[in-house]
């Protein structure tokens, strides 16, 4: 499988790689047919009434586009508000790579839905616990999608 330049610079070198011990919120997603796995940690400092990403870091066990999707993630977020990293989609995670092969979109996906693992639970430790429900379904129906989509 060929990759661009930007994925392979990414899977190479990949941005805050890593963990936060103090993190304020961590998500942890996986893909239940590759066995991808993706653990987003997020610190988040209040400035002027908004909720920052301050800090992101990534571990990631899986293939190339996983790791590369996993760094390019954590640089979109980086210095955004909550409401704006909840407002990223797998598209744009790809997008920002300069495209993903058809078979490793699940990779932007799992991103995806680290970044918004990390924020509920981000939410839940500050008292904010209902968007942890609407994360769980959500990584619910995407887990599900995929795995019909393999047929039997």
């Amino acid at each position: 499988m060929q990759f661009n330049a930007t994925i392979i610079e990414h899977f190479s070198n990949p941005r805050n790689a890593g963990e936060i011990p103090d993190a304020g919120g961590v998500g942890t997603v996986g893909h239940p047919v590759c066995g991808d796995i993706v653990r987003l940690y997020i610190k988040i400092d209040k400035k002027g009434g908004e909720e920052v990403i301050s800090q992101v870091k990534f571990k990631t066990f899986g293939c190339t586009a996983a790791i590369a999707t996993s760094s390019i993630a954590t640089e979109l977020i980086k210095g955004k508000t909550v409401k704006e990293a909840l407002a990223i989609k797998n598209e744009a995670v790809a997008k920002a790579l300069g495209g993903l092969p058809p078979i490793k979109m699940h990779c932007s996906v799992l991103a995806h839905d680290a970044i918004q693992a990390a924020v509920a639970d981000y939410k839940k430790k500050s008292g904010q616990g209902e968007l942890m429900n609407k994360v769980q379904e959500e990584n619910r129906r995407h887990e599900e999608k995929e795995l019909l989509s393999r047929g039997p």
